[in-house]
């Protein structure tokens, strides 16, 4: 699927043997619920195998991806990311194991993504102060991106780290078929509710372009400077009055939505195929 692709794909290897395989409104099974689907070894080979696509290690803890098995799937993808020299992306929703238990682990350059979810696992306090493990983190080196799909961003914990002045390291979208009809819909959307929130339009856009393109490693990628790949997405600022809605059914009003006006590829306007 990635070497085919018109349009640039950077895939983290799922852990799990299998990947996501059972992901539905009627059938959720997670791919790190039963560690015998965990082959450290069969992982490390396939990233040897393709050096030139993979970007890092994508693991899946909580109570839904992980049932019972804890932290115990981090500690494999973070040997297998040891052994290859590549950054973890590790997904976290509803204990166990605990935020405190994930963020320890993590080393700098590796990512907390769903890093906004209400509670629990929040970032925040009740009273809206970031939690201590949070600041320890980030100051360690550690990526919080959102990726907010379907039950991993609350506005009410993103007011709290925005207040204490915690910006996102990366504004991402989690689209799947879950998501994709909302609340996160897609990547403008997404952006569109950190305008609502109060972020300058500079970094919203920093967000979602420069600073994944950073964090990746590519400096070919995120800008329009000399040398750079020559992508770019054409947006247009629409004003007026918008709804927006977070994982919970919490909403917020804004004066803004991003809209997209056309795709640039490789320096050429881009138009899908139709299906």
């Amino acid at each position: 699927m990635i070497e085919p692709s018109p349009l640039r794909i950077i895939p983290y290897l799922n852990v799990s043997f299998p990947g996501i395989f059972a992901f539905s409104a009627t059938v959720m099974v997670g791919e790190c619920a039963d560690l015998r689907l965990f082959g450290p070894r069969e992982c490390v080979q396939v990233i040897e195998a393709n050096r030139d696509l993979i970007a890092g290690v994508r693991v899946r803890v909580g109570r839904s991806a992980g049932g019972a098995s804890g932290v115990a799937p981090l500690d494999i993808a973070l040997e297998v990311a040891e052994e290859t020299g590549l950054p973890v992306m590790a997904h976290l929703d509803h204990p166990p194991p605990s935020r405190l238990e994930v963020l320890s682990r993590l080393r700098r350059g590796d990512i907390l993504t769903h890093c906004f979810r209400p509670f629990p696992n929040a970032p925040v306090l009740a009273d809206g102060r970031i939690r201590e493990e949070v600041i320890e983190a980030r100051r360690r080196g550690v990526i919080f991106d959102i990726g907010h799909g379907g039950g991993s961003f609350g506005f009410r914990t993103a007011e709290g780290m925005l207040a204490s002045g915690f910006l996102p390291d990366v504004i991402s979208s989690d689209v799947h078929a879950l998501s994709i009809n909302g609340p996160g819909f897609n990547q403008l959307v997404i952006m569109s509710k950190f305008l609502c929130l109060g972020m300058g339009l500079v970094e919203v856009i920093r967000g979602s372009t420069l600073a994944p393109a950073a964090v990746l490693g590519r400096q070919d990628l995120g800008s329009l400077k000399s040398g750079a790949v020559g992508d770019a997405t054409l947006l247009e600022l629409d004003e007026g009055q918008f709804d927006y809605r977070d994982v919970l059914g919490e909403s917020r009003s804004g004066r803004w939505r991003l809209n997209v006006r056309g795709l640039i590829v490789a320096g050429r306007r881009w138009h899908p195929q139709p299906t």
